[in-house]
């Protein structure tokens, strides 16, 4: 009878728990299930999105000198090593479609992971300005 209860009771708690999904439980409990994500994309495909989508920044994570030297038109500079754990005032909407890259795609990579896990949820990280097909601009004087 004693083994019965226990059966039972385990699988009522099992029952209960089926309809809740672990990142649920873990939120629940305070504990990060998900790693957070960013989407990676070829230049032709991050061009595309630039001539087809509205409503989204184009993210040099650079330095100043870098970017002065040249940059893709539009793009706002937050540089890499400026991303941390506090939110960012030029990026205040978390879920804008937000295009990174950098010189080569490494800072890139780096940044998009550091914005997500802030909570950015729309990240796309397309490498490089070493390898853009696309008009650039200068800032030097």
């Amino acid at each position: 009878m004693k083994v019965t209860k226990i059966l039972l009771v385990a699988m009522l708690s099992c029952m209960l728990f089926a309809g809740c999904k672990a990142t649920d439980i873990g939120k629940e409990a305070g504990v990060a299930m998900e790693k957070a994500t960013y989407r990676q994309v070829s230049m032709e495909e991050a061009m595309e999105l630039m001539e087809t989508e509205e409503n989204y920044i184009i993210l040099d994570v650079r330095r100043q000198e870098e970017y002065d030297e040249k940059h893709i038109s539009g793009a706002i500079l937050v540089p890499n090593e400026t991303i941390g754990t506090k939110d960012i005032p030029e990026l205040p909407d978390k879920d804008q479609m937000i295009l990174v890259y950098c010189r080569s795609g490494n800072r890139s990579k780096q940044a998009a992971e550091k914005l997500a896990a802030l909570g950015y949820t729309n990240i796309i990280e397309f490498g490089g300005i070493n390898d853009w097909p696309g008009e650039v601009e200068t800032s030097v004087k």
